[in-house]
């Protein structure tokens, strides 16, 4: 008995340090890979530096703390104070994410500084099959400021939420394609230069042509690689409500082979037409929210044709190509 009781103490105490060593490993490696980050050119992908880099959370989930984080992608900057990233060891294909603020923002070629701060920034990834199955990013009283001349604000919303999920009725297997459906949301959003205050903000859309795998997403140059898998744009639905005014539109969106959008929107406005005469003159006001019918209304639709932009059959300007 006696025996028996040291042999399932020494099991114990293998299967406690196999736990352990497979975990400090893998921290470990993890570690290694967010370090190898700093070395990226910051052009073709984001370089990330943390001025301290943090791997906890033994033996149940895998905690990655950078503070003073500083993410760089072509001439922006982006400092943060804080990011936090966390999975359990028995459900590594979710990851929950957090951030400290405020965050700093700086472009080196227009010379611009602003700085976005919120009370909570939440997100989480989940992935099905190393496909998106869902990736959330939720904030509580956002704030952006630009910090060029003085502090001027920008925009703010008590609550925003921006969400993706996968649509697995429209993944096609034999193409190594997906689809995304998209869901944002702004509560009490404040525009002081579009005079908005109290709007609310909401979008639906849905998103084509997606790599099914994640990893491979940016490899290859984006646009292009998403034009030839054939991706589409639908917008279902864009709404903006406030006391005065509302606005609604849907469409479709696509890229030509050369990189010219095509495509339509849909808009459907009242009191928005009022809302931005100070900023937009006529006849631009009425080219893109359309002609008001008797009830108010203005009603119009957006043609986007070979680099031509239209106001129903009226072309209105030309568009360069996106690649």
């Amino acid at each position: 008995m006696k025996n028996r009781i040291i042999a399932l103490g020494a099991v114990i105490l293998l299967v406690i340090a196999a736990v352990a060593g497979a975990w400090y490993y893998f921290a470990g490696q993890l570690r290694q890979q967010i370090e190898l980050l700093a070395f990226a050119d910051g052009e073709t992908s984001p370089r990330l530096t943390c001025a301290n880099l943090g791997v906890s959370g033994f033996p149940f989930a895998f905690d990655v703390d950078c503070t003073d984080a500083v993410v760089t992608t072509g001439d922006v900057m982006i400092k943060v104070p804080g990011l936090r990233a966390s999975a359990m060891v028995y459900e590594l294909n979710h990851f929950l994410g957090s951030a400290k603020g405020p965050a700093e923002i700086s472009d080196a070629f227009t010379g611009q500084r602003s700085a976005v701060s919120w009370t909570a920034l939440e997100g989480s990834l989940r992935l099905t099959d190393n496909r998106i199955a869902r990736l959330s990013l939720i904030g509580d009283d956002i704030g952006w400021n630009d910090l060029l001349l003085g502090d001027t604000l920008l925009a703010r919303t008590k609550h925003a939420e921006f969400h993706l999920l996968d649509m697995p009725e429209a993944h096609n297997a034999e193409r190594n394609l997906s689809a995304l459906a998209l869901y944002m949301r702004a509560d009490a959003l404040e525009l002081p230069a579009a005079t908005l205050t109290n709007t609310a903000v909401e979008v639906e859309a849905e998103l084509t042509g997606i790599p099914d795998d994640y990893s491979t997403i940016g490899l290859t140059p984006i646009l292009p690689t998403w034009q030839q898998a054939g991706g589409e744009l639908k917008i279902v639905s864009v709404k903006m409500t406030d006391d005065t005014a509302d606005l609604n539109a849907s469409g479709n969106l696509a890229l030509g082979p050369t990189g010219l959008v095509d495509g339509t929107i849909n808009i459907d406005s009242q009191g928005v037409a009022e809302r931005i005469g100070p900023m937009i003159e006529e006849p631009w006001r009425t080219l893109v929210l359309g002609v008001p019918g008797a009830d108010g209304r203005h009603t119009n639709q957006l043609n986007f044709r070979a680099g031509t932009l239209s106001s129903g059959l009226l072309p209105i300007t030309t568009l360069p190509p996106l690649f």
